[in-house]
């Protein structure tokens, strides 16, 4: 359908106020729950199919996700949606002050492919359950995943209300001609940017998750086994190919001999052998030509470590990596793993505040002035001590970025706020009305009116 035309559709429902009653919206969300189940082992083999995962990371980290999400919307969904009463201040007496939730309209939700069910679906949830109508444009890179979300959608959905626009960079650009009442977009920082100029044209507002590169911190007094495991646990899901993936260590000089060994341990442990037969695969050719670039000239790495027939690369430590080295320069979004030595707590947090504010941080140590000291001295979307990449999976807290990282963030209420518009109310009382605003303006009048608003 031409994407003008889908639009005013969406418009058009949308103004019928289709979406606007409570009840409706728990009637589609819960017949998406069901759909879920249903259609469990269809999404399962697209994951599959697009980037190799197998059934257990497969529901994991995308089917697991949304139906955590979607349970906790419509168990919390009545009550974000309620009036909420505020305090009026004396100078309003009678009034009644009021915050009424309100959808913002039609939406666009933009998907990556690394992700591509889960990061479609999930802000899809806060979309629906905040009242809106959307276009969910997933990735062409993933097709397979593409097509079961286009599938799953028209069969619980009606298509004014939830809409797939399925294809590449072309959908893209028509979809961005389009005036949307709001814009959540998840990808690459270039492609942000456009979406931001987009946007602007028609004073859109926007939500962007974007990524950036998410540093570990190691210091000497950390569990050094934990912390490796942990490291690897973060850097092999999904390949490498994740927004808060740890992008590069830094570890202190005392053991970083002792990490590099327990980071070797911990691979041989996730890939017994090194077999790669249910290791993601690099979404494509063209990515995985960039991610080898990387290291073609590392002695320690042989050309037939790499598959590029099957798109796999093993996991690779790069165990003297400066910040100089051309994977420093942007996100890996691979199993690279560069390593990197400080000396002094200072030197650490000084490189890391002298570059672009990472989506994500991860500090590994027994010393709560060290966890302190990170937590209120570096900017940063979120993060763990002593783990890596869980504090997404959390529908209590707001997953998002700061600064080149992204802005806005989702899930739980957070998804629900970041799709409405909170209206501010007063209702004011007829019985009753004090003449002190009103013109003509004196002394007296003054004095009190100061009196009341200093």
């Amino acid at each position: 359908m031409d994407c003008t035309m889908l639009v005013a559709q969406q418009r058009s429902y949308f103004a019928r106020g289709n979406t606007l009653k409570l009840k409706n919206r728990k009637v589609v969300l819960e017949r998406l729950q069901q759909a879920l189940i249903a259609n469990e082992e269809a999404i399962l083999q697209a994951l599959a199919t697009d980037l190799s995962k197998g059934s257990t990371e497969g529901y994991m980290t995308e089917i697991g996700i949304v139906r955590s999400e979607l349970r906790h919307a419509l168990k919390r969904m009545s009550t974000w949606s309620k009036v909420r009463r505020v305090k009026t201040p004396l100078t309003h007496w009678p009034s009644k002050s009021f915050i009424v939730p309100e959808p913002y309209g039609v939406t666009l939700i933009m998907a990556p492919w690394n992700y591509p069910f889960q990061l479609c679906m999930v802000p899809l949830i806060g979309a629906i359950c905040a009242g809106n109508t959307a276009i969910v444009k997933p990735s062409a890179y993933a097709s397979a995943t593409s097509q079961v979300v286009a599938d799953l959608i028209a069969k619980v959905f009606e298509i004014g209300h939830v809409a797939v626009v399925q294809g590449g960079r072309k959908e893209n650009e028509q979809l961005l001609e389009q005036r949307f009442d709001y814009i959540f977009f998840t990808g690459s920082v270039a492609v942000g940017k456009l979406v931001m100029e987009k946007a602007a044209r028609h004073l859109t507002p926007v939500t962007l998750e974007l990524g950036g590169k998410s540093p570990v911190i190691v210091d000497s007094t950390a569990d050094i086994p934990h912390a490796a495991r942990r490291i690897i646990f973060g850097k092999l899901i999904n390949a490498g190919q994740t927004c808060i993936a740890p992008d590069y260590v830094l570890v202190d000089a005392k053991v970083k001999e002792s990490l590099i060994t327990a980071l070797k341990t911990e691979i041989e442990r996730a890939l017994p052998k090194g077999d790669l037969s249910d290791f993601p695969t690099i979404i494509n050719a063209k990515h995985f030509r960039r991610l080898a670039a990387f290291i073609k000239d590392n002695p320690a790495i042989s050309s037939e470590t790499l598959d590029e027939e099957n798109l796999r690369i093993p996991p690779i430590l790069l165990e003297n990596a400066t910040f100089v080295d051309p994977i420093m320069q942007e996100e890996i979004f691979g199993p690279i793993l560069p390593i990197i030595t400080y000396h002094t707590l200072d030197e650490a947090i000084k490189e890391i505040t002298s570059r672009p504010k990472p989506l994500a941080l991860y500090v590994f140590t027994k010393d709560k002035s060290v966890m302190k000291q990170f937590i209120h001295t570096i900017s940063f979307g979120g993060g763990c001590i002593n783990d890596t990449i869980i504090h997404m999976v959390n529908s209590q807290m707001g997953f998002g970025g700061v600064g080149t990282s992204g802005m806005g963030s989702y899930h739980g209420k957070h998804s629900f706020d970041t799709f409405t518009h909170y209206k501010s109310m007063v209702k004011s009382s007829n019985l009753i009305d004090l003449p002190l605003r009103y013109r003509p303006y004196s002394l007296r009048k003054e004095r009190i009116i100061k009196r009341f608003l200093r």
